[in-house]
């Protein structure tokens, strides 16, 4: 279950408009290694997920997905980008086959760890590409945040092969929940 609250998780501030980098953010919000995609994927797959614990722990990470969305979404819209749709920054609309179909809860979490990994990389690019520090803190938030969830998974993953009993899955909750910042 989804519930909005009115706030963003990080403070989205843009120094001056600059519309071609709000148009490089898309890939952010509709291209292959994007929030949306993320989203989607980890949603999928915790229905798929046979473990309770890390079910939950995709549902989270899916809602937060949503969240650095919305964050992204703001950011291209101070920016000055165009308006928004489920696009890469080329245009080419977003498509199902962005999203893992893996049923195997090894195969999925793989596929989630190796989606964070990509996404981290893409920020780190886009890093170079302005000199606004404000959106530099931002795209650093954003690619922090990914790393927790790519460490995440590859524990999940990890306990799932080593046979961890189901009780002690639910370290991982507590630990996803401590990674935010005071």
């Amino acid at each position: 279950m989804f519930k909005y609250a009115n706030g963003l998780l990080y403070p989205v501030e843009v120094s001056c408009p600059d519309p071609r980098f709000g148009q490089v953010m898309f890939e952010h919000y509709g291209g292959k290694d994007s929030e949306f995609s993320a989203a989607t994927q980890y949603m999928n797959h915790s229905r798929n997920m046979p473990n309770p614990y890390v079910r939950e722990l995709l549902n989270m990470i899916a809602a937060e997905e949503h969240s650095h969305l919305e964050m992204v979404a703001i950011a291209i819209h101070k920016l000055g980008g165009s308006p928004l749709c489920y696009v890469d920054s080329q245009g080419i609309p977003w498509n199902i086959g962005y999203v893992d179909q893996s049923l195997d809860p090894i195969a999925m979490l793989q596929a989630d760890a190796e989606a964070e990994i990509r996404a981290r990389q893409l920020y780190d690019l886009h890093f170079t590409m302005t000199d606004d520090p404000s959106l530099q803190d931002m795209i650093s938030f954003l690619g922090a945040r990914e790393d927790v969830h790519r460490h995440l998974f590859e524990k999940a993953q990890a306990m799932i092969i080593e046979g961890t009993p189901p009780e002690h899955f639910q370290r991982l909750i507590t630990e996803y929940r401590m990674s935010f910042p005071a």
